[in-house]
């Protein structure tokens, strides 16, 4: 039987095409012979529970591990210690044979759970008992612990865990502990009783810090697909496929799955492609790309319904995707340490940028249908001009530009320069969107985003177009953009790019206009 690309839980390297995590596993086992207690804190299907479920099996050898699992508890589990006592003895007990007899009858006393003078420092005198009497070091390590945040009694379980951490010296202690979840919970801070004040440290400050690389690289991405391809031969060129898959995914891990896995089992059915070797193409990962984004999933959801819970996060995404925000990382802010922690955006070079170009299409999309995006009449009249733009399968961008300044003008010509500065890229996009709806999609080049310039990338039917959109600040300036798009051409080996420049000198001369430097054609379109 061949294996497939999954999507769904944790990936078993018997049944599923997967990457190598041996690198992980040994810069995590040095964490563990380091003694460390740590958290992995990553976006929802980040392959998490993938990575605890290998890593429990890499350190059997040398360790014991109590691997468990929250979501095996009810919240009715949290609601007072002896319950929680006898819900974490039976998760221990269920790891099987790792306890000698004495410990497993006194936590089988814990779990009966009938006892309410029960405790957690009882259950915790037990396990350095245990741990005394171990011929083995014992590393803990708990999956999607953060479900557990909000409960007093979980709160102090880490406290416990603090306490004798901090006092390693006089007992035994795990080796390591391991927690995994959504929520960073270091940060989380003890909840207030009724007859106390704000307790302002953290339960869980003895956290080491967490830098495994959880992305997938393009190098192991193509590994990945050589797997694939030794099993079914369609003769793709893995390094052009890789680079795609990384470029579009940054190595979100379930990203990576699900482009695959629309390579693999849905591609076909679009009728677009003839067999397996077709869709494992450049058009192939396109047409993937485009599927992906209109499908509803659970990280969609999930994003979008974060972005509704945390205002001040959906205030931020909106500059950066639509003003052109440069924002500088700082760690001591919040809604930074939110986005971060949910996975929407990664740090690079010291700013906050979008995670991925996925991510950042979605968003997009998402915007673009706010009741605050003014589509009205603009898009309307793309909508109706679309058989005009589209010729031979392949978008007309020249006319749509040219189009864009009349419609644009037609509409909101009477506004200020502040309004169009702030949303003529943004109207662009809304412009753009039902032309190539269905069958492109777009994306912006994260490196040139800023307040004066964006590089919006449209793949269409595998064909790429690249239109620059930029604020005018004067002659020299417009020169300088030229000349980066010319070279930007050469980086996507096009011999055709696109300039739409929001212009506010009175003077403006409106219009299309085409710049020959070369081999190379710019279409400059002024508004």
């Amino acid at each position: 039987m061949k294996k497939v690309f999954n999507t769904t839980g944790y990936c078993d390297p018997e049944l599923h095409y997967m990457v190598n995590l041996t690198d992980r596993m040994n810069q995590i086992k040095t964490m563990v012979e380091n003694r460390d207690y740590f958290v992995i804190s990553k976006g929802r299907q980040y392959g998490k529970t993938t990575l605890l479920t290998a890593l429990a099996e890499y350190l059997q050898p040398d360790y014991k591990v109590i691997s468990l699992d929250f979501q095996a508890l009810s919240s009715a589990d949290f609601e007072t210690e002896p319950r929680f006592v006898a819900a974490f003895s039976r998760l221990i007990l269920l790891e099987g044979n790792v306890l000698p007899a004495w410990a497993s009858e006194e936590l089988n006393r814990f779990a009966q759970g009938d006892n309410e003078n029960v405790t957690l420092s009882m259950l915790f005198i037990s396990l350095i008992r245990w741990l005394r009497e171990s011929d083995k070091k014992v590393v803990l390590i708990i999956d999607e612990v953060d479900t557990a945040s909000n409960n007093q009694v979980f709160l102090d379980f880490l406290a416990m865990l603090r306490f004798y951490y901090l006092k390693r010296k006089k007992y035994p202690v795990f080796q390591s502990v391991i927690l995994a979840g959504l929520y960073d919970i270091r940060n989380i801070k003890r909840k207030i009783r009724p007859d106390k004040d704000h307790e302002l440290n953290s339960p869980w400050n003895i956290s080491a810090d967490f830098e495994v690389d959880m992305n997938f690289s393009a190098k192991e991405i193509r590994a990945m697909l050589r797997q694939y391809e030794d099993d079914y031969h369609t003769g793709m060129d893995i390094d052009e496929i890789a680079g795609l898959i990384y470029d579009y995914t940054s190595g979100y891990p379930l990203l990576v799955s699900s482009l695959c896995k629309l390579l693999d089992e849905k591609i076909m059915k679009t009728g677009l492609f003839q067999n397996k070797s077709f869709c494992w193409t450049k058009a192939g990962v396109y047409e993937a790309v485009k599927e992906m984004l209109s499908e509803k999933n659970a990280l969609f959801d999930s994003l979008i319904g974060k972005l509704n819970d945390y205002p001040e996060m959906k205030k931020k995404i909106y500059a950066l995707l639509f003003q052109g925000e440069s924002i500088i990382y700082n760690a001591d802010d919040s809604v930074t340490d939110l986005l971060l922690m949910f996975g929407f955006v990664k740090i690079e070079q010291n700013s906050v940028q979008i995670a991925n170009r996925i991510f950042e299409t979605r968003l997009y999309n998402y915007f673009l249908i706010q009741p605050d995006a003014k589509i009205g009449e603009l898009e309307k009249n793309a909508s109706r001009s679309k058989n005009q733009f589209i010729q031979n399968g392949e978008l007309d961008m020249e006319h749509i530009l040219e189009k864009f300044v009349i419609h644009f003008d037609d509409i909101y010509g009477d506004q200020d320069d502040r309004f169009v500065e702030e949303t003529g890229r943004k109207y662009f996009m809304l412009y753009l969107k039902p032309i190539i709806n269905g069958t492109g999609n777009y994306y912006v080049e994260s490196r040139t985003r800023n307040d004066e310039r964006t590089d919006l990338i449209v793949d269409y039917l595998g064909k790429q177009y690249i239109i620059e959109l930029k604020i005018w600040r004067g002659n020299s300036y417009n020169e300088r953009g030229e000349d980066q798009l010319f070279r930007y051409l050469d980086h996507y080996h096009l011999k055709k790019g696109y300039m739409l420049s929001f212009n506010f000198n009175k003077k403006k001369k409106q219009g299309i206009r085409n710049i020959v430097l070369g081999d190379k054609i710019l279409v400059e379109a002024v508004v």
